[in-house]
This record gives structure tokens, sequence and C-alpha cells, in this order.
């Protein structure tokens, strides 16, 4: 079958739409063509990269005209930030909007309705933790990222949604690191010793950790390394060694090395303190984390006599956070690294209402069940997956008078819905969209479910 487009034909187009990964949409024919950095109602010209049976790739290459949500920052598009060339307002928009986008398909448009997404008064700048490639670059090591889709390596000195100490941080170690000659991890060969540099900083706390992964054990000069480093920024409260000799692309190898300084760093989120260790899950943007489990907590309604269950509880957070308005709250997560940090972290807050336990959540729910336990409300917070039949069917089956759904994909949120209906639960108030990640396509939301 032949396509209205073919590789390398230069088109005029109109862009009518974004993905819900930020790109723009032209059609030829309803033939969509999928570009990069343009936005709804730009005319331009654009070259097709790719053509496929039902879809096109193409790059725009000049614009007639550009949409007034259009940012002409260069900062800000620093081929790590996808909405980076789009205005704030527009991506509160455009995030609020691909909810609605979801739940017109599946015809729950009419009976639920989609809030303004929540968003930040400083959207740059707010991770509180970096993991960034490490290679060698004309005899030195750099730091940076690959373009999408490439293995073409970017070196980059400021990440526009970073916090800007960690950004100081990996370059300041760097020129430590550099004063050693050492080499850096070849995908290729895999060889090289140094593979990836991350650095997490306390949001309110300002201490920072270094972890150095390498490929392999051996580190020269690694003590010294570390402690000139702790010595140059007093603020670096642990330095980290991590041994990663696979073939893979998971960041982080199974084996820490303590260098130099503690092996954890601590954080407050809502008041809480938290252990962060290397491994840890910790929120990577504390501000909106706080405004997100405010609100879900707010929507729960719990006046202090409920017990709820927090299935996917991971270090405690959420479970932490909900102890001060529920009489009892259940925690379960399959992680025992992250289910052994949530107990040390409810020792540290000194709160004794929380019970933590490993494994499959459908399980314990069942677990529970069998033992007299009747939650008033339960909360989920899956990963972009979302939730399995069985969890549904097993947290149905307890019969809550609220589910609170913290969702990081609105397209499983809107799937897992329709499900809950099915069990004869239905969304009860309109759903709070929350901007955890400013300039990404990423969107969070809070969804509270009764019975019917």
């Amino acid at each position: 079958m032949k396509t209205p487009v073919s590789k390398n034909e230069k088109l005029t187009v109109t862009v009518e739409d974004l993905t819900y990964e930020g790109m723009g949409v032209a059609k030829v024919d309803d033939y969509p063509l999928f570009i990069a950095g343009a936005l709804p109602g730009e005319e331009i010209e654009a070259i097709v990269v790719k053509a496929r049976k039902n879809f096109a790739f193409a790059r725009a290459l000049k614009w007639f005209s550009k949409s007034p949500d259009r940012v002409e920052d260069d900062a800000q598009q620093d081929g790590v930030t996808p909405l980076g060339h789009l205005k704030y307002a527009a991506q509160l928009k455009f995030k609020q909007n691909q909810i609605q986008q979801l739940l017109k398909k599946a015809h729950l448009d009419e009976q639920i309705k989609v809030l303004s997404t929540l968003g930040m008064k400083n959207p740059i700048h707010y991770r509180n933790k970096a993991q960034v490639p490490v290679r060698k670059i004309n005899g030195q090591l750099e730091v940076g990222f690959y373009r999408k889709g490439s293995h073409h390596f970017v070196p980059m000195k400021d990440f526009t949604i970073q916090d800007q100490r960690i950004d100081e941080i990996l370059q300041s170690t760097l020129v430590i690191l550099n004063k050693y000659d050492l080499s850096a991890y070849d995908e290729q060969t895999q060889r090289g010793l140094i593979r990836h540099l991350m650095v997490r900083r306390g949001y309110y706390s300002h201490e920072a950790m270094v972890v150095i992964v390498t490929n392999g054990k051996s580190f020269p000069h690694g003590d010294k390394i570390a402690n000139e480093i702790i010595e140059s920024m007093p603020d670096v409260k642990s330095v980290i060694q991590n041994v990663n000799n696979r073939n893979t692309n998971v960041i982080l190898g199974n084996q820490d090395i303590v260098l130099a300084g503690a092996s954890t760093i601590t954080d407050t989120l809502n008041g809480l303190r938290f252990k962060i260790s290397a491994h840890s899950f910790y929120q990577v943007n504390p501000q909106q984390t706080e405004v997100l489990y405010n609100e879900a907590i707010k929507q729960a309604g719990l006046t202090g006599n409920e017990t709820v269950i927090d299935a996917y509880c991971g270090i405690g957070t959420i479970s932490l956070s909900l102890a001060e308005h529920a009489r009892k709250v259940y925690g379960v997560e399959i992680v025992p690294e992250a289910i052994a940090d949530a107990k040390e972290n409810a020792q540290l807050n000194h709160i004794d209402n929380v019970d933590f336990e490993v494994g499959n959540a459908e399980e314990w729910m069942a677990k529970w069940e069998s033992q007299g336990i009747n939650p008033d409300v339960i909360m989920v917070d899956p990963p972009r997956k979302g939730l399995t039949n069985s969890l549904i069917h097993s947290a149905a089956a307890m019969n809550p008078k609220k589910i609170v759904y913290v969702s990081c994909n609105p397209a499983t949120l809107v799937r897992d819905i329709q499900q809950f209906m099915d069990e004869g639960y239905h969304v009860s108030q309109p759903i709070q969209p929350v901007d955890q990640f400013p300039m990404t396509q990423h969107v969070e939301s809070i969804t509270v479910m009764t019975r019917s």
C-alpha cells in the first residue's frame, strides 16, 4: 500500500493537535504526520524522516506562522524537556486535556469532569535527583544525555528541570575525577570505568549525596576522590561507589560501597523526616509531592477515626503522611528494601499507628480481610502500568467507602476506572490533575471512587 507521503519529501502543513507525548500532529489526507517541537495552529515546512503504513515522522524545517503559546527561550529546549517550547499555562491545559480526551474515548466524559491542573509557581529546577551518563569527550569526562531515539551523546552543564545546586555538584565532581585520568565506560566494548554519576539532594535539608557508578569493583584513587569531594563541597554528606558491571541499561548495580561520609541523607516531606539511600525510591519533585499528597488526603475525607490501606506504599511517604489523619494505616509494597526503609522512617518520626508488610497487595488484602480488618479508605498509587484486574477485584471485595487512586498514567487510570465501575464503584467527584513533572508530558492525578 502506498502512503500519502514518502521519506525526504518536503511538505507545508498546519499543525492541528498534540500527541500525549507532546509532538505536533498534522494530517495529509487523514494520514497523521508527527512533528517534534511543533505546536497546534502553526504553519510549517517539514521534511518526512520516516514513513510507516499508518503514520509518519517529520522534522520541522521552517515556520511560516508560530503559536502564541510558543516559548522562544533556547535554555528551556535542552533536549531533555519535551514540552520546553510550550508556555507553562498551555502545558497545564495540555495535561488536563490528556485526561479529558481519554475519558471521551471511553464515553465517560459526560459523567466524569476534570479540574484544571495544579501547577508550580516556578516550574524549573525542581528535580532533586540526577542520573547522568559519563562519557569521555576530547580527553575529558563529561556528563550529558543521549538524544532521543539515538546513541548520540550530548554533553551538558545546565539541565533546565534539575536543582541548580545538583548541576554545580556534578561539574565539581567531574573536575576532581578528571585530575586522575580515569576512563569512561563504552557501551560498544563494555570497557572503561565510570558509567554514570548520580546526585541526590534534599530540597529542605540541602544535604547531598554523590554516587559514582563504576564498571567493576576496582576504583583507583576512589577514597582520595571521595575525600576531595567532601572537602570541597561541605553540603555533600555521602559519597558512594555503586558497582555495575552488567551489560544493561539499568543505571545502578546491586553493590554499594560507602567511600566517605554516611550511607544515607535525610530530607523532609510534609514535615516528616525521611532517610534516603542511593537506591531509595523518593519523589523527585518534593514541592509538588506535598501538593499531591495533601490533595489526596483531603479528598479521602479523613476525620481521624478511619482505617486506611495504602497499596504500593514504597518507603512510606503517603502512609506516614496519612497516619496523623487516620486511626490506623496498613501499607504494603512488593520491594523488601522499600519496606525496610518505610519501617525505619516510621521509627524516625515516632509514628506507631502504621503497619508495613512486604508482598503482593492482593494477597495482603485477602489476609487483612480474613483478620476482620475493614478499611474505610483504600489508597492506590501504582506504577505506569496501572492496577491488575485481581487488585481491583480484591480492593472492591473489601468494600471500602472510598477508593482514592493516585495515577501517573491517564491511559491506565481510565482503563482501571471502567473496571471499578464493573465492581460497583463510580467516580464521585471531578478528577484533579497535578503537575509533578513540569516541562515533560507526564501528568499525575487524583480520582475518588465510592460505592454506587
